[in-house]
């Protein structure tokens, strides 16, 4: 059995660090800050570019319409951007929801 369950219908939705993006925290390891989250992109959304400068983010995106670069990625797509390096900016061309793990502390510069 697993050591840990997190059922995301129990978890509520909570500001993510941009407006229009909001999280559902599944899993926060307290000694290394690493989070995994459901993200919600509303429709329209653009997060400029940053960087995570504490964590390597990996994000597969369940649902949606992402844009970056003049390229549509839609559900099913896998992403990583390494810790510290600049990457975006991401519009959602529809609402999108992406399970995303950062394995350190969740971070935006």
């Amino acid at each position: 059995m697993f050591q840990y369950l997190s059922r995301a219908a129990d978890k509520p939705w909570v500001p993510g660090p941009y407006a229009g993006v909001e999280l559902r925290i599944l899993h926060k390891n307290e000694e290394t800050g690493a989070v995994t989250v459901l993200r919600k992109f509303h429709a329209g959304v653009t997060v400029p570019a940053h960087v995570h400068p504490m964590a390597n983010e990996y994000v597969y995106v369940l649902s949606g319409d992402w844009e970056e670069e003049g390229q549509i990625h839609s559900t099913g797509s896998y992403f990583f951007a390494p810790k510290g390096q600049k990457h975006g900016p991401h519009r959602a061309a529809t609402e999108v929801i992406s399970l995303t793990h950062f394995d350190g502390p969740l971070t935006v510069t």
